[in-house]
């Protein structure tokens, strides 16, 4: 098997999908806007530093879907897909997958926001195969605000993509190639544990990583 793993914002997407999704409850009035964005901005400041508390932020960020519920959850995100995310689908994004898979790639999106937000944003790029954060839900299908097994978030990611291997009776051995495309030094164990890391649209620090280590360094926005 040939690997190709994609962390999804700001590598594929030009956008934080979850800080979006949350900024978009504000704008339907699912939330109080000041309180929302303070406490948001508060998070993403400490996932760029790699200080989150990935439990706090989830019970934070899938309280709405709680309180509206399953069906008006989902036609809020069709909502968000239209507005949001289509627009900032970029052709290079696409065609760097259509490459992989066309070169007879397992193309799997590896991301740390949860499933919710991101398997319709994975279906709209065309990949079937996502490892996401899995969301616990009570009988009704509604999130609890708990994590469903181990969250695909730093060290986790490695975690996540072994399990996934290992469903389908593969390990590491089995990957002829892997690569992993990320924008984020968050994601160094995923980067460090394929054969070709990818830095794309790095972040500084991640930057200086990839250009220390000889690692390509893609900007696929540019």
């Amino acid at each position: 098997m040939k690997l190709a793993l994609f962390d999804l914002d700001h590598t594929l997407l030009p956008l934080d999908s979850d800080y979006s999704w949350g900024q978009f409850t504000v704008d339907i009035g699912w939330r109080d806007a000041e309180t929302h964005t303070r406490a948001n901005d508060a998070f993403y400041e400490q996932y760029k530093a790699g200080t989150l508390d990935i439990n706090a932020y989830i019970r934070f960020s899938v309280a709405p879907l709680a309180e509206h519920g399953v069906e008006r959850s989902d036609a809020a995100h069709r909502r968000f897909m239209d507005e949001v995310i289509r627009p900032a689908m970029r052709p290079q994004a696409l065609d760097l997958i259509r490459q992989h898979q066309a070169a007879g790639d397992q193309v799997v999106i590896v991301t740390a926001t949860n499933e919710f937000v991101t398997r319709p944003i994975a279906q709209a790029f065309g990949v079937s195969e996502l490892i996401a954060i899995e969301l616990e839900r009570d009988p009704q299908g509604n999130p609890t605000g708990g994590i469903r097994g181990t969250p695909s978030f730093r060290e986790g990611k490695v975690v996540r993509v072994e399990q996934w291997l290992a469903a389908r009776g593969l390990g590491w051995a089995d990957v002829t190639h892997s690569s992993f495309y990320s924008d984020s030094l968050n994601d160094l164990p995923l980067l460090e544990k394929v054969r070709e890391p990818v830095a794309t649209n790095p972040d500084e620090r991640l930057r200086a990583i990839a250009i220390d280590r000889g690692w390509r360094i893609l900007n696929l926005f540019e």
